[in-house]
């Protein structure tokens, strides 16, 4: 029984992280209708910046909303200057869909190369002021540690933020509706551009919260984030990519789904698992636990 509740503990701390990059892919789908593989280098440098930030202030507190304002303009740089003039370019064209996803690929190589000309491709500490080390109940020690409730609190807060400012604000509006139908916005007054870049920088936002909750758990470098672009990728599909809470959701189903396997099956399947349980949530409902096969969420 033991077994089985610190796999679920596992489960939950992971899918938590998934859960944040899977909002910055959500963030963007839902005010572009692009899937932004730049995410994971725009929390990368964002990261790196929080850790050069902390190195100076010796405060990780402090350089946390550093890293988040650097996330959210790095982000609304990426879309103003590289997304949106490439979206104008390319309109009307027969690549017009798949350029901008070409696009933020291209990003994500780029900022790459940065970060190793800049910090070297080295690992590096980015140490919390918050234990690594599990609870300890009477004689047990569980794989929860005050880390991981950080990481688990930082999801749910960034979730409920975003989810109210799309529901109750005329912010979120003028979000949903230069995304669906960005001329007819334009004619009611939007000003479809800034919006976009605002939904951007939203999601470099909470991307750059995933890169300083998760780096203190293992290294920094380059590459550091990678696979936790991946999960979040098949996270936002799973719960549907029209939904903040299917973002969450898909990522506490993903981190449970990696922690059963890793538990039960071994770690030989752990890369291909996140596709595994992809394809059967999309055979079992292919727009995602959340989406919905016509019309957008309101």
């Amino acid at each position: 029984m033991q077994i089985f509740i610190n796999t679920i503990l596992v489960g939950l701390s992971s899918g938590a992280i998934y859960s944040l990059m899977s909002l910055a892919l959500v963030l963007v789908w839902r005010s572009t209708r692009v899937v932004n593989f730049a995410a994971a280098g725009q929390a990368i440098l964002s990261t790196y910046i929080g850790y050069e930030a902390m190195s100076s202030m010796h405060n990780y507190w402090l350089s946390l909303p550093v890293a988040i304002l650097a996330g959210a303009g790095i982000s609304a740089l990426v879309e103003a200057l590289v997304m949106r003039p490439l979206a104008k370019r390319s309109k009307g064209t027969p690549v017009e869909a798949i350029a901008p996803v070409i696009a933020t690929l291209g990003v994500l190589g780029g900022i790459r190369s940065l970060a190793g000309l800049i910090w070297g491709n080295n690992f590096i500490q980015y140490t919390s002021p918050l234990s690594s080390k599990g609870y300890t109940i009477g004689q047990t020690t569980i794989p929860f540690s005050p880390q991981n409730a950080a990481i688990v609190i930082g999801a749910v807060v960034v979730m409920a933020m975003f989810a109210a400012i799309f529901k109750f604000t005329r912010l979120g509006l003028a979000l949903r509706a230069a995304s669906f139908q960005p001329e007819i916005s334009r004619l009611a007054g939007v000003r479809v551009d800034r919006i976009r870049t605002i939904g951007w920088a939203f999601a470099g936002a909470a991307g750059a919260v995933a890169g300083a909750l998760v780096t203190p758990t293992s290294y920094l470098s380059p590459n550091s984030l990678d696979l936790l672009l991946v999960s979040g990728f098949v996270a936002a599909v799973i719960g549907g990519l029209e939904s903040l809470i299917g973002a969450v959701v898909g990522g506490v189903v993903l981190g449970l789904g990696f922690a059963f396997i890793l538990q039960y099956i071994g770690t030989s399947v752990t890369f291909s698992a996140a596709f595994i349980i992809l394809v059967i949530v999309l055979l079992i409902r292919p727009q995602g636990i959340f989406g919905r096969r016509s019309g957008r969420e309101a």
